[in-house]
């Protein structure tokens, strides 16, 4: 049997100037609501929405080719990395309980406690996706808009052009500041 082909469900769509329009809007509503969230943390309904709306970014031809390397939202949160290191941690401790000394049954508690304290500090932005890294996510689609609409490839009359630039420009600092906070945060 020869191994098919990976089909890919998204359909590409033609980037019209009402559908550029609407993205300009929406990239300036998003910097506005990401602005509103923990820049450190990572926000589990923040990544799904990210990953829908990134798939219809996506979804048109253009920003498909050029956001190819940018991927999706890991939606894993602290207290998910928490629960499962416990649940294994359980699970080997009752499995090798019955065959190991008491003290070696001791020790192996306590270090595991240890080990859950230390992951318990370990940053967030290490196995999922943090409210600053999405604002960066959509900074580099704020960018690749604005790409599109300085080329002059949209067709904009003037009076939507500059109304779609300073969407582009608002959404665009809005997401600077916010990640500019959080760096200075930790300086």
């Amino acid at each position: 049997m020869q191994p098919s082909e990976p089909t890919t469900d998204v359909t590409a769509q033609t980037l019209t100037r009402s559908a550029f329009y609407r993205l300009t809007e929406s990239c300036r509503d998003y910097a506005l609501e990401l602005a509103q969230h923990d820049q450190t943390r990572v926000n589990l309904r923040q990544c799904h929405q990210f990953n829908r709306w990134f798939t219809d970014v996506r979804s048109y031809a253009p920003l498909a080719e050029k956001l190819q390397t940018v991927k999706g939202a890991r939606p894993i949160a602290r207290w998910q990395v928490m629960v499962l290191a416990a649940l294994f941690g359980a699970v080997l401790f009752l499995a090798m309980g019955t065959r190991l000394p008491r003290v070696a049954n001791a020790s192996f508690l306590t270090g595991y406690f240890f080990l859950l304290i230390v992951l318990y500090f370990v940053p967030e932005r290490f196995y999922g996706t943090t409210i600053e890294m999405i604002e960066g996510k959509v900074l580099r689609v704020v960018d690749t808009l604005e790409a599109l609409l300085m080329a002059g490839e949209m067709g904009f009359t003037e009076a939507a052009f500059f109304q779609a630039k300073e969407n582009l420009q608002n959404a665009r600092k809005e997401l600077r500041q916010q990640i500019d906070l959080a760096h200075r945060r930790w300086r």
